[in-house]
């Protein structure tokens, strides 16, 4: 499917946490609790972001991963709501997926914060295993 025909097909919801930068409500994201093997897309372009060996349990409520997949992510500078953070975007349509913080495991001490509502899960197939 294409970009074009994605973005049709999204909700409103979907659309306000994408294009608005907003955030769906913590505990209730489909992927929180995702646990099999595969790999978490944009839910606009389908660009492969994050592998299921990075997610972990942050206890906040959304998806967390230790690390993108190389150069699957951008980073941006947010100053909303009177505190400085970062912004992760897909790098390759530029919608928003959430952000990173500086307390995640120590593996690479980062926490990518995302929104279930920005990604889709590919499992992975028999041959990939």
């Amino acid at each position: 499917m294409d970009i074009q025909k994605r973005k049709e097909a999204l909700t409103p919801e979907e659309k306000h946490v994408l294009f608005e930068g907003g955030t769906e409500v913590p505990f209730t994201g489909a992927l929180l609790n995702e646990h099999r093997k595969g790999k978490f897309a944009c839910k606009v372009c389908g660009t492969p972001l994050f592998s299921s060996d990075a997610k972990f349990e942050s206890g906040s409520g959304w998806p967390s991963f230790d690390q993108a997949l190389p150069g699957a992510v951008e980073y941006v500078e947010d100053t909303s709501l009177g505190m400085v953070r970062t912004e992760v975007r897909c790098a390759t349509c530029h919608a928003h997926l959430g952000h990173v913080f500086d307390d995640g495991p120590a593996t690479t001490g980062k926490r990518y914060c995302m929104n279930s509502i920005c990604m889709e899960f590919e499992p992975e197939t028999e041959k990939e295993m």
